[in-house]
């Protein structure tokens, strides 16, 4: 878990708008949604699950190698740049 109050804070948001979106998604599926709109919401709901892990991931990063300014800060951001395109 991050160390950062405000990392917590932001991911903590995030987990609740995408519990949010599972909510709808269960709705959806028990009114009998079409499949074209339903695929969209699963769609979008697994982009906030691969956004969410790209933050969590980023902020252990940080937490353990230190953050892109400081000592050892030009790995530390190819290896965030290199996640992000990853998890993208």
């Amino acid at each position: 878990m991050p160390n950062d109050p405000e990392d917590k804070k932001r991911i903590l948001a995030r987990v609740r708008r995408i519990r949010g979106q599972c909510e709808a998604l269960e709705r959806a599926l028990e009114t009998g949604t079409a499949c074209g709109p339903l695929l969209q919401q699963i769609a979008a709901t697994r982009g906030a699950m691969n956004g969410l892990m790209a933050e969590v991931l980023e902020a252990h990063i940080r937490d353990e190698f230190g953050a892109p300014e400081g000592e050892g800060g030009a790995k530390t951001a190819e290896l965030l740049a290199l996640v992000r395109s990853y998890l993208k």
